[in-house]
């Protein structure tokens, strides 16, 4: 098959698989799980699933890089996952979604800042207008009710930037790394963690016979296996087949399918709303056109 065909399945895929990550985590949470619990659940299960492949293929990991592959797990799974949760306690998924795609521009920040990547005053004039809109959006109608406070924002805005610095860590410590390795050993080694919250927080002590809890707890458990150990198993193998800029772009579709959840959810989403989104892509779509034409031309 065409390689640039796959490339765009693999991006289709992790569309679907992310953008209807946000309503699984609302879902989690409105049937008595805590975020942290939600969370937890999530990286646990994701961790099990790949737990086999990490003690078969931990060893085919370099010892220089493990300490890459152990920071590529919080940064892109761990940290992520718990900022989610405690921001959805705050905000409609349909917004968390929309934020996450913030990713790309702090994809281009994050490079800048650590990895020595080069910004053009085209990236930056991206970056300002993708920023604008996420302004608009949050100061938009609809979106900062009194139960929807800016901390809550900012969680989602630190988990992209963790998603950002972890694009650039795949693409230049571990792309001789299969993908299947550094997601099998990053998740399964986060899962231990994440057990130790469940216990501490009393998840295990919960009446599994309520079916708001099984629901939670179901809910928790398909983002674990989907959104994580799946999901996580297809980006590293995006960012490696088409690069870090590509695969950071799966953010221009997440949105819309988170969106799209929240107004089936009974989430409001207006035009303004909607109008917000497509500034914040306008400027998205600007810095990684740009950095696009300069891998091209470095090819």
């Amino acid at each position: 098959m065409n390689k640039n065909v796959i490339n765009w399945l693999l991006f289709i895929g992790l569309s679907v698989i992310w953008g209807s990550s946000f309503i699984l985590i609302k879902i989690g949470l409105d049937n008595q799980l805590s975020p942290y619990q939600v969370a937890a659940i999530r990286m646990v299960t994701g961790g099990l699933v790949l737990i086999p492949s990490m003690i078969k293929h931990i060893g085919k990991i370099p010892r220089d890089k493990l300490g890459y592959v152990l920071l590529s797990g919080l940064l892109g799974s761990l940290l992520p996952s718990f900022l989610f949760c405690m921001a959805e306690e705050g905000i409609d998924s349909s917004l968390a979604g929309t934020l996450n795609c913030l990713t790309p521009i702090f994809v281009i920040v994050t490079g800048a800042m650590f990895f020595n990547t080069r910004t053009s005053l085209q990236k930056m004039a991206g970056i300002l207008v993708a920023l604008t809109g996420s302004v608009l959006l949050l100061f938009s109608k609809g979106h900062m009710q009194e139960t929807q406070h800016l901390v809550y924002v900012s969680f989602v805005v630190l988990a992209t930037i963790c998603y950002g610095f972890n694009v650039n860590l795949v693409a230049r410590h571990l792309g001789n790394i299969g993908s299947l390795h550094i997601a099998a050993v990053a998740l399964g080694l986060n899962a231990l963690p994440a057990l130790l919250v469940l216990i501490f927080t009393g998840y295990f002590t919960l009446s599994f016979n309520e079916p708001m809890v099984l629901k939670a707890t179901g809910a928790a458990t398909l983002l674990g296996v989907l959104g994580t150990a799946v999901g996580t198993i297809l980006f590293y193998m995006l960012v490696k087949r088409a690069g870090g800029i590509f695969a950071s772009m799966v953010t221009y579709g997440i949105p819309f399918i988170a969106i799209g959840w929240g107004i089936v959810f009974g989430e409001s989403f207006g035009l303004i709303q909607l109008l917000c989104l497509l500034v914040i892509l306008a400027g998205v779509y600007w810095v990684n056109r740009r950095a696009s034409v300069k891998e091209t031309k470095n090819a």
